[in-house]
């Protein structure tokens, strides 16, 4: 049953180094890790640019095609939450948000010895099975539909 789910692997950091990982990914301040995102064809994406990305995409094409737009909205435009989602940024294998889990598997092996917790202070993988995503709150979702 579990081959069926597709994964992403999301790394976490400090205030510092997330602003570093934002602007430039490749960065030699960021040590090994631009070397291990090339070996596995990954790039990083800031969760909070990613949550602005939806929201001004939605706001071109109007928000009426984009189920998720008023709790995105509502989350980039809370300081506490645009903190949190600055730090996190999602891991894409060659152009994919989600991927096998083999890839997930060998693409958290070699960042594993990365979290050392003065710049990534960790790691996490996330899966499609929905009983393991949280769902936007009641109030975004009777406004969809």
């Amino acid at each position: 049953m579990g081959d069926q789910w597709q994964y992403q692997v999301r790394l976490y950091f400090t205030d510092e180094f997330s602003e570093i990982a934002r602007r430039n990914p490749s960065d030699p301040a960021l040590g090994a890790l631009p070397g291990v995102l090339e070996k596995h064809g990954a790039t990083m994406k800031c969760q909070f640019d990613a949550f602005a990305d939806y929201v001004a995409e939605a706001e071109r094409h109007g928000v009426e095609g984009y189920p998720l737009y008023a709790w995105t909205k509502a989350t980039i435009e809370d300081p506490v939450k645009k903190a949190k989602h600055s730090k996190s940024f999602a891991l894409h294998v060659k152009g994919r948000e989600v991927y096998p889990k083999e890839e997930a598997d060998a693409l958290e092996a070699d960042l594993q010895p990365l979290v050392d917790g003065q710049s990534i202070t960790r790691l996490s993988r996330h899966d499609t099975n929905p009983a393991n995503n949280p769902q936007p709150p009641e109030r975004y979702r009777k406004t969809q539909g």
